[in-house]
């Protein structure tokens, strides 16, 4: 199996990477990955760093293929950061690494996903090494669109642009690789809208589907005022109780592991040299769980909108496949009660909150305006 195949719906979008791993003529020092979430663009990024690695150009069988796929290749180092902003720090590490040669591979390859997380000062320290890098060494940079970074960057990087999947190739791979009932797999996949992770947690955790059910249930349960308060006080809780729940065992395992690092005790006095280490782990620490909570809330208001898209496809008559086909009845019944202007407002009432979280907007101020403008405002 290549190292290519793990790829779905891509295989157009991902020619020109793998022209490079098979001709040298057609290699270049820096790529830009982009692609919608869910997309693939870290599996892509990934997949190229095997096959540039492999001998055969991606067999997915060899050691080269192996552990370049799973982050354990010398010469492949990969910055996933959990964080809202990859720290220059980070940055600065990778660049001293760009410059030193390959130690047992054919490349020495850096990949930095969500490199749209780096602030402008970051991405100038990172410039220099992508504008004049060693010989053998590859920069792979992953973001959501070319947009999301500097100018610069795009210039010096040859772009590939991954699509959205089709989500009947999801389903495919959900029932193939997953072993998932192929009804489930087609509702998740939908229910994902293509994004291959989503898609897989809501297939294999049924309190996944039960709390998507519950952010899908907003859209009726909102009358007046006291609803929409509610409703984004419930929003938020449930955000910050799965982030909970996602980071503190290994926060706890984290400072216990760097304690015993430091020779330190946990349940004694900490000494003064040793308190600034402690305090950086607690504040990435901090930074991960916030990134966390607002990628769920995110999730959360996009789900939304995956409601409101299917109002309006039953409002307008546009006969395409629903999201949410599971939810028809009460989608054909809430488009009945509604006008097109009122599913309108609502989509822009999302948009507006997901674009609000983005920029460091408190999440019950975001999310209460959003829930607000969901109250309904006029009936057929």
């Amino acid at each position: 199996m290549s190292v290519w195949d793990q790829l779905v719906g891509q295989q157009e979008s991902i020619a020109p990477l793998r022209a490079a791993a098979e001709r040298p003529e057609a290699m270049t020092h820096a790529w830009l990955v982009t692609g919608p979430p869910g997309s693939g663009r870290s599996v892509a990024a990934r997949a190229f760093a095997a096959a540039l690695q492999c001998t055969e150009g991606g067999c997915g069988e060899c050691r080269a293929c192996t552990t370049a796929l799973s982050g354990a290749h010398a010469d492949v180092t990969v910055l996933a950061t959990e964080k809202v902003v990859i720290g220059i720090d980070e940055v600065r590490d990778l660049v001293a690494t760009a410059q030193s040669r390959p130690s047992e591979g054919r490349w020495r390859i850096i990949i930095v996903e969500d490199a749209d997380r780096m602030a402008e000062r970051t991405t100038n320290l990172l410039l220099k090494s992508i504008e004049e890098p060693p010989a053998r060494t590859v920069w792979v940079l992953c973001a959501p669109s070319a947009q999301d970074v500097m100018v610069t960057i795009r210039s010096r990087s040859r772009h590939v642009g991954l699509r959205v999947p089709d989500p009947e190739d999801v389903a495919r791979l959900l029932v193939e690789r997953d072993g998932v009932d192929p009804g489930l797999a087609r509702e998740c996949a939908y229910a994902a809208q293509s994004h291959i992770g989503v898609a897989r947690r809501l297939a294999r955790d049924p309190d996944a589907r039960a709390r998507r059910e519950q952010i899908l249930a907003l859209a009726t349960e909102i009358r007046g005022v006291g609803d929409a308060v509610l409703a984004a006080a419930d929003l938020v809780a449930v955000a910050e109780e799965d982030a909970k729940a996602a980071t503190e065992e290994r926060d706890v395992a984290e400072r216990n592991e760097l304690l015993r690092t430091l020779g330190a005790d946990d349940g004694g006095r900490l000494p003064p040299a040793l308190r600034s280490q402690v305090k950086q782990l607690e504040e990435d620490q901090k930074r991960r769980a916030t990134r966390h909570k607002r990628d769920v809330l995110d999730r959360a208001l996009i789900d939304l909108m995956s409601l409101y898209r299917d109002v309006s496809v039953i409002q307008v008559g546009a006969g395409q496949a629903l999201v949410n086909e599971s939810h028809r009845g009460h989608i054909e019944q809430l488009a009945g009660r509604t006008h097109l202007t009122d599913t309108l407002r609502c989509l822009d009432a999302l948009a507006e909150a997901r674009k609000r979280l983005a920029g460091n907007v408190s999440p019950v101020l975001a999310l209460e305006a959003m829930a607000l403008a969901l109250r309904p405002r006029t009936a057929a």
